[in-house]
C-alpha cells in the first residue's frame, strides 16, 4: 500500500532527488534546507551545503531556524561570512541555489520586491533580494519550490529581482550574465524546466493525481506542453521516514 504524504513532502522529496552527490548547494531555511538534508541522508551523502551567513558544509544536527543559526556552523569545514559566500558564488563554485518569490514569469525571472505598476507606491512591498540576485545571476542552476497559482505564475513580472532567462533565447548571455540560470521549478501540481532554445517554461512531469488542464488553469501564461509528459515519482516510504523522523521531526516545514 502506497504511503500517504502531503504536497510539501512531495516537493521536498523531488528536490532532494535532483541534488547530485558531490555538488554544492546554497540554501536558506525551510523547505530548501529540508531538501538538502534529505538528499544528504539518501541519494547524495557528499552534497556540500552552503548557508548565506557563512556556514560551509556543516553536519546539521537538526533543522536550523535561520541562515545564521549556530547549527549551520555545526562541524562545518569553515565559518565564513556573507561576503565570502557571495564571492564563492561569483567564482562559479555554487552548483545549485534555491530561490522563491511572489511572481515567476515564463522565462524564470523572479520578483520578490514589489507588486504593482508604481515602484514608489506598490500594491504590496516584499523584502527584496537579499542574496537572491547574486545566486540567480551567478550560480550554475537555480531551483524553485512553490505553490502553483495564476497570481504567482505571471506573463510578466512587475519587477525583476532575480534574473532568469530575461526575454528568452540568448538574452541572458547577451546581458553579460554567465551561463546557467533557472533549472527546475517544483510545484504542488507539476515539475517544470525550460526549453533549451526558447528558454520558455515547459512541463516535464505531472504530480500524482494531477492532469494537465489543472496546470494550465493555474498558470498565467502559455506553457510549452511536450507530446510526452512524465509522472512525478511519489515519495517512497523510506524518504518519508527520514524526512519525518530525522530531518523535520517537529513538523516545522512539512506540517502535521
Amino acid at each position: 500500500m502506497a504511503p500517504e504524504y502531503n504536497t510539501m513532502e512531495l516537493m521536498i522529496c523531488v528536490a532532494a532527488r535532483n541534488l547530485e552527490d558531490g555538488k554544492t548547494v546554497a540554501v536558506g531555511t525551510g523547505a530548501p534546507c529540508a531538501a538538502a538534508m534529505l538528499s544528504q541522508k539518501t541519494c547524495s551523502p557528499n552534497l556540500v551545503i552552503l548557508f548565506e551567513a557563512g556556514g560551509v558544509a556543516p553536519m546539521l544536527p537538526s533543522m536550523p531556524i535561520s541562515v545564521g543559526d549556530s547549527r549551520t556552523f555545526y562541524k562545518a569545514i569553515m565559518a565564513a561570512g556573507m561576503s565570502e559566500m557571495m564571492t564563492t558564488c561569483a567564482r562559479g563554485m555554487v552548483d545549485y541555489a534555491f530561490l522563491g518569490g511572489a511572481q515567476i514569469d515564463k522565462y524564470g525571472n523572479i520578483n520578490s520586491t514589489m507588486v504593482g505598476s508604481d515602484y514608489s507606491h506598490p500594491k504590496v512591498r516584499f523584502p527584496g533580494s537579499g542574496g537572491a540576485n547574486d545566486f540567480a545571476s551567478l550560480c550554475w542552476r537555480t531551483m524553485i519550490m512553490t505553490v502553483h497559482s495564476k497570481d504567482r505564475f505571471v506573463e510578466k513580472c512587475d519587477y525583476i529581482t532575480s534574473p532568469g532567462f530575461l526575454t528568452g533565447g540568448n538574452a541572458r548571455e547577451e546581458a553579460g550574465l554567465p551561463e546557467g540560470g533557472p533549472y527546475m521549478i517544483i510545484t504542488d501540481l507539476a515539475v517544470m524546466k525550460f526549453h533549451p532554445e526558447s528558454k520558455a517554461m515547459m512541463v516535464v512531469s505531472l504530480n500524482p493525481g494531477v492532469e494537465i488542464e489543472q496546470v494550465k488553469e493555474n498558470t498565467g501564461f502559455e506553457l510549452i506542453i511536450p507530446d510526452v509528459i512524465g509522472r512525478t515519482e511519489a515519495p517512497t516510504a523510506e524518504e518519508l521516514r527520514i524526512l519525518r523522523d530525522e530531518v523535520d521531526p517537529l513538523k516545522v516545514v512539512i506540517g502535521r
